[in-house]
């Protein structure tokens, strides 16, 4: 890419001309007589180019149950759907059948993480059952105000780690950049629950606050890697975005640039031509992608991970294990070869960190094992994730795999296949097993 093209005028911040002005969330509430507003959502009608998305069948009988007078157009517009997001307790209760335990909590809660739900993926939750795994997912219930011991607001030591305002600088080559605190959707497990959709209004963009953390950038040659996440890139307008990349993509040092995101799975319609025109300036780029449950492989999230992918942008997932919702076999192997054949390849599957009242949704880490053992073997290495814990405190990740050595005899290790029959490897001058000394004749010969 042509650096000095880089330095001119693709990389001045959009000038206030150009800049989308924010506009009121329906339902949000009044303060002092002025309407709270959201920070990257510009006002904008629907448009007829870039919107040829498919809906599916269950989504457009939603749409036309719920929002009867919304164009196809309109629905297919991301805009809208940010604007619309279902996000307070009267819009819950218009499309729900809530359980009375989901409407004290929603009534009840304060602070960050509220409530947030775009209607295309509301299209695929389960109205009337109060224990659909999606819904579970984003309507609150009770069980999110017990704090349980080790669970904490920052498990994971981000804040210890910050350099700058919204930098994390946790590993030696690559840092975390938090670009925004705006999600289209609220996951109720988040593990920034206490810094994203905050009272106050979300994240406000600010390109000062950029700056400062592309200065620290510049000065540190030994970061090669940078992961923007937040909340969501994607919900930050083109020209934003593209302004960023390409400030990123002039620092020399700078080899690999991710995107962490759930948008392609939670409002697909943001991949528009439009975005992916703008994102393959900046390749070499990746993006990580939150997966949760094969009920997200839609014929639009299939256009909107086929989009990015023509874009040649490689495109990994990242799935959380949640109790009750995928912590089986059974249901974490359809989404992994449903992954597979949208081209998006099994990244990680994340134990769920100790957030505070995340204590229903995790589950034991043997849970996570036997998911891992369930793949080895019984399909394609391509559809086995890693299976990772993010350890409290800022160790970082740690990877979980099942134990495949049995012991040793002698000069050859001991090792059991996916079928659990155990052979031998000749591995002379090393120790590995030597503490389970196994009976000789449990060795397959």
């Amino acid at each position: 890419m042509n650096l000095q093209l880089l330095r001119g005028r693709d990389l001045r911040p959009p000038s206030r001309r150009d800049r989308t002005r924010p506009v009121a969330v329906p339902g949000t509430q009044e303060q002092n007589g002025k309407t709270k507003v959201e920070a990257t959502q510009p006002e904008a009608p629907a448009r007829k180019t870039g919107l040829r998305f498919p809906v599916g069948t269950e989504t457009k009988a939603f749409y036309r149950r719920f929002y009867p007078d919304t164009t196809t157009a309109e629905w297919n517009d991301w805009r809208w759907q940010l604007r619309t997001r279902i996000r307070t307790l009267p819009e819950l209760e218009r499309v729900f059948e809530l359980s009375s335990d989901e409407r004290q909590a929603v009534g009840g809660h304060t602070g960050p993480l509220p409530v947030g739900i775009t209607p295309y993926y509301t299209s695929l939750m389960g109205l009337s059952d109060a224990t659909e795994p999606l819904r579970r997912t984003h309507i609150m219930t009770g069980d999110e105000y017990i704090r349980l011991p080790g669970e904490e607001d920052d498990p994971l030591g981000e804040d210890h780690d910050t350099v700058v305002p919204g930098l994390v600088h946790r590993y030696p080559d690559r840092v975390l950049f938090l670009t925004t605190g705006t999600c289209s959707t609220y996951c109720r497990y988040c593990t920034r629950s206490r810094l994203v959709g905050n009272p106050g209004g979300e994240y406000q963009f600010n390109v000062r606050n950029w700056d400062k953390a592309l200065a620290y950038l510049e000065e540190h040659s030994e970061v090669r890697d940078v992961l923007l996440s937040g909340g969501d890139p994607l919900t930050i307008g083109d020209d934003k975005l593209d302004y960023l990349l390409g400030r990123l993509r002039a620092i020399k040092h700078i080899e690999f640039v991710r995107i962490g995101t759930k948008v392609p799975v939670v409002l697909p319609q943001r991949v528009t031509k439009d975005l992916v025109k703008m994102l393959k300036k900046h390749h070499p780029l990746w993006m990580s992608i939150h997966f949760t449950h094969p009920k997200e492989l839609t014929p639009e999230v299939t256009e909107s991970t086929s989009r990015l992918a023509d874009a040649g942008i490689p495109l990994g997932s990242q799935t959380v294990l949640l109790k009750g919702i995928n912590d089986t076999p059974a249901v974490i192997t359809p989404l992994m070869h449903g992954l597979l054949q949208r081209r998006v390849k099994p990244y990680y599957l994340y134990q769920c960190d100790p957030i505070k009242g995340s204590g229903h949704f995790r589950t034991s880490v043997q849970a996570g094992l036997d998911i891992i053992q369930a793949l080895r073997g019984h399909t394609t290495g391509y559809a086995t994730p890693m299976f990772v814990i993010d350890a409290p405190g800022g160790g970082g990740k740690i990877l979980m795999a099942p134990d495949f050595v049995v012991g040793r005899d002698g000069d050859d290790l001991l090792i059991r296949n996916f079928e659990g029959k155990v052979y031998r490897y000749p591995d002379p001058g090393s120790t590995l097993g030597s503490d389970k000394s196994p009976p000789v004749q449990a060795a397959a010969e």
